[in-house]
């Protein structure tokens, strides 16, 4: 199956791990006049998100004192956002994003997509459950308040995990799900948006990577060229997420790197998102697909395209190598 791929992180455990060193080598960073940046990011970026856990819990009972509070007290802009945000559990992490995407005026489709489309079953359940512990609202339910339409139903089939367990294969009825695929859009008038989101959202990612086979050889034309044809907009955009996923999650995110890079400006949040939350999963994957498909590597593009100790935390967290 090819989106079974072993996933390389770009930050491992630090050996020799002493929580009580590094909390108080913190506290001295950033005591008196002045901050030492670069030694807050030899140590926040070159630990796990557990280890990061117990400096926390360490720098609270040893020196009665909150790091996140500390950290955003002497710290700012980009810098501070991506520090904060490897002092956060991932769920927790993506549960803000997820908020931040939907709270106040507009919503963030792009942000829901990412954050969304490549979890598994178990990834989802995670965060919903986080999700209404922190917001005592539903995720389902702040979802559907800030979108509509066949997008809505979509990610509201991902959430409630809907989605086949991994391994759930049927041969058989991924030669069916094609050709309902194929009815349902190239082979008539008009697109019966309801058949694709059901089926993407519904069948487990092995499962899918069937039916996109067998939905080429049945028409003649890859799924991608189909849904380019039939959809459009947000579920559009979300239903193809879905199938970079299947077939390689690295691409995806090496994509979504690409675009916050491209053109003027800078897309930051989707920067610090993607590299943080995929620094202890797959980054390094991600990194080799970016090389492959720019002809760059993805730490010279962010040496372009960042600044500062902004620029410096997040070439820690993507590596040299």
């Amino acid at each position: 199956m090819s989106w079974y791929y072993t996933p390389k992180p770009t930050v491992l455990p630090a050996e020799d791990f002493d929580a009580s060193a590094d909390a108080n080598a913190l506290r001295a960073a950033m005591k008196g006049m002045g901050t030492d940046e670069q030694a807050i990011i030899d140590i926040l970026c070159a630990r796990s998100n557990a280890q990061r856990m117990q400096i926390l819990e360490t720098y609270n009972s040893e020196l009665d004192r909150d790091l996140i509070e500390d950290l955003k007290s002497e710290l700012g802009g980009k810098f501070e956002d991506v520090i904060v945000a490897l002092m956060l559990q991932p769920e927790k992490y993506l549960c803000k994003q997820l908020h931040k995407a939907m709270d106040g005026l507009g919503t963030n489709e792009e942000a829901l997509i990412e954050i969304l489309a490549p979890q598994t079953n178990e990834e989802i359940k995670k965060i919903v459950d986080c999700y209404e512990e922190m917001y005592s609202r539903p995720l389902a339910e702040h979802l559907c308040s800030e979108t509509d339409g066949s997008f809505r139903r979509l990610l509201t089939m991902i959430i409630v995990g809907a989605r086949d367990p991994q391994g759930t294969v049927d041969a058989d009825l991924a030669v069916e799900q094609a050709t309902q695929l194929y009815n349902a859009g190239e082979g008539k008038l008009g697109t019966d948006e309801e058949v694709f989101y059901k089926i993407l959202a519904h069948a487990s990612f092995d499962q899918l990577e069937i039916v996109f086979d067998e939905y080429k050889k049945q028409s003649g034309r890859t799924i991608e060229q189909a849904m380019k044809d039939e959809l459009s907009g947000e579920l559009y955009d979300a239903l193809s997420a879905i199938v970079e996923c299947v077939q390689m999650a690295p691409h995806f995110f090496a994509k979504r790197l690409h675009k916050a890079m491209d053109g003027a400006g800078t897309d930051d949040g989707s920067l610090i998102r993607i590299i943080v939350s995929r620094s202890e999963i797959d980054l390094q994957n991600v990194k080799d697909e970016y090389e492959q498909m720019y002809n760059k590597t993805l730490l010279s593009a962010v040496r372009n395209e960042c600044s500062g100790d902004y620029k410096r935390a997040l070439c820690a967290l993507i590596g040299e190598a």
